[in-house]
């Protein structure tokens, strides 16, 4: 039996497949996303006792090894190999590698990370300097038990230490380059090593294999932060950190957390929840939303709280939605990234606020709130304008016109209009929005129109409700405010609810609304009726002071206003309690 075959016989596709795609069973066959195109149905079969795959969308298939080559864009002989060391044979040699230079460059390129690997944990440890680096791990709460786990290690200050190791291991100045670890310094015709006193991070591929690192300066060198450069095994763009450990639990709890940095993702990762990946400081790119896609299409987006990290939580919402994912934002109170958040707060208060996360779309609407006075139609337009955009980019239009009608209740604005605006933009593939005035029209309610009716037909019951109505505030923001006031104005002169003597106290767009309201068809309502609407009218009122309520509230947690935060929930208490009183509608 020949190597090929000998692995072939030994190797299980559908648990293969199962490392990169989630599967399902459909017939005889299990079904997932493809993940070599982009799609929202699954059309990618795998068949257990045939040992093959085939995508029914854009046709690719074949057996263990043409997967593995494809999915992981190797060479045959290294699809061999990788295959190989997951079913457990040790290669006596692998066809082709003599010919193939680029699959022996790799390969050597793997070898010398996993030397390099080895050699930073044992700085970590093994050398004063790096013992004094493992004590600032320490400080950041990290365990012994962490840190070996993350195989985090330490690169000295002196420049030559891992050049000088690598040389003795057998690897050339030419690998050394390559690899981006140890770089030239052509005027003194020397190399140095590229990491230099830093806490270092071994970056993984979906395989587990190193294929580059992450150095974190311990002293106030610049940059923070320093990443291999992209070599033939690594391209920044298309690795997620901490991704081969976590697409299990990625696959299995059917979401993933997205944090930006490595002690994010370890301080996460380090409390149980497994289900998180890092974007490795680099701004989300497609490739690795295609790659959190094999496992799942649902999203966690939890970037640090600063300017930054706002401004690449909105960058990533965008690719994220377009390419037809869930999202939901975690925004940790006090300003807390996830590594200080876990470090103060703990594990439970994390799981918590991961509990409690809210959709993308009330995120935005949250943000776009604090930032305009939404209680003015030119503060309407401006919040419906910092949202819109992102909904334009969900490619399912019944979840476009589902979301903008939320949007559009949230804001109370034209509901309509925003739903032609989103598809026209959605349909010629534009991210702005073209938003126009009239959109901050408010909607006048159900509840509003049945209460106009009521009392224009009964004076003794606008004498009985109007008062209070008024006084009580909760004709406060209505679309027909203005038009209850006039009422109450009226019956204080004495004068009759008179749709023609109305004329001219009030807008022509209020006299349409008296004169619609008279007309109506429907049975005329009574007092019991009345009064429901009066409860509907102070229920809504309740819903928009909590809406205010809980913006405030997320501002003075990013402010970190401990007294003002105080008083918020006291009063988010208070109202909660009044709307339980005023029961369900």
């Amino acid at each position: 039996m020949s190597q090929i075959d000998e692995v072939r016989g030994a190797a299980d596709i559908v648990k293969i497949v199962g490392d990169y795609v989630k599967l399902r069973k459909a017939g005889v066959n299990l079904m997932g996303l493809c993940p070599f195109h982009q799609e929202k149905t699954p059309s990618f079969a795998v068949h257990p006792t045939k040992q093959i795959f085939h995508c029914f969308g854009c046709g690719v298939g074949g057996d263990v090894f043409k997967f593995v080559l494809l999915i992981e864009n190797l060479s045959f002989p290294e699809a061999l190999r990788r295959v190989a060391d997951k079913v457990g044979i040790t290669l006596r040699e692998a066809p082709g590698d003599e010919s193939d230079q680029a699959a022996r460059e790799r390969g050597q390129l793997y070898k010398l990370h996993e030397a390099a690997e080895k050699f930073y944990a044992a700085q970590l440890t093994g050398t004063a300097e790096g013992r004094a680096a493992r004590a600032y791990l320490a400080d950041r709460g990290l365990a012994d038990e962490v840190v070996a786990r993350f195989r985090l290690g330490y690169a000295a200050s002196n420049g030559q230490a891992l050049t000088r190791h690598l040389s003795e291991a057998g690897f050339t100045p030419e690998q050394m380059e390559r690899s981006g670890l140890v770089q030239r310094e052509a005027e003194r015709d020397r190399v140095f090593d590229r990491f230099r006193r830093r806490i270092i991070f071994p970056i993984s591929g979906e395989s587990g294999k190193v294929v580059a690192f992450g150095g974190r300066a311990l002293g106030d060198e610049q940059p923070k932060y320093l990443n291999s450069p992209e070599t033939p095994i690594y391209t920044k763009g298309r690795v997620l950190y901490h991704l081969d450990r976590a697409a299990a639990a990625i696959r299995k709890l059917d979401y993933a957390i997205l944090v930006e940095g490595y002690m994010d993702c370890i301080a996460v990762a380090s409390i149980g929840v497994e289900n998180v990946v890092a974007s490795c400081g680099t701004s989300l790119t497609e490739n690795q939303i295609r790659l959190l896609a094999r496992s799942s299409r649902r999203v966690v987006v939890n970037y640090d709280p600063d300017s930054a990290g706002q401004a690449a939580t909105e960058r990533s919402l965008a690719l994220l939605l377009e390419a037809g994912f869930e999202v939901k934002v975690l925004a940790l109170p006090a300003g807390l990234d996830p590594d200080s958040f876990v470090r103060r707060q703990g594990a439970e208060a994390y799981r918590k606020a991961l509990s409690l996360s809210p959709t993308y779309m009330d995120y935005l609407t949250d943000r776009a709130a604090v930032e305009h006075d939404i209680s003015k139609p030119e503060g309407k337009v401006a919040a419906a304008g910092r949202v819109l955009p992102y909904i334009a980019q969900v490619p399912n239009p019944v979840l476009r016109a589902e979301l903008a009608s939320r949007l559009a209740d949230r804001l109370r604005v034209d509901g309509r209009l925003l739903r032609q605006e989103i598809e026209r933009a959605a349909g010629e593939k534009r991210r702005e929005i073209r938003m126009e005035p009239q959109w901050a029209a408010t909607r006048v309610t159900p509840a509003e129109r049945e209460l106009l009716r009521a009392l224009l037909e009964d004076e003794k019951l606008a004498d009985e409700l109007l008062p209070a109505l008024v006084d009580e505030g909760v004709l406060e923001g209505l679309a027909a405010e203005a038009l209850f006031r006039q009422f109450r104005e009226a019956r204080r002169r004495g004068e009759k609810l008179d749709a023609s003597s109305l004329e001219d106290q009030v807008t022509s767009e209020h006299q349409r609304l008296t004169y619609e309201c008279l007309l109506d068809g429907g049975e005329a309502p009574d007092r019991v009726r009345a009064l429901s609407c009066v409860i509907a009218l102070k229920r809504a009122k309740a819903e928009r002071e909590r809406e205010k309520l809980q913006t405030a509230i997320r501002e003075a947690e990013r402010e970190r206003n401990q007294e003002k935060l105080g008083e918020l929930l006291r009063a988010k208490d208070k109202l909660v309690k009044e709307l339980s009183q005023l029961g369900r509608p």
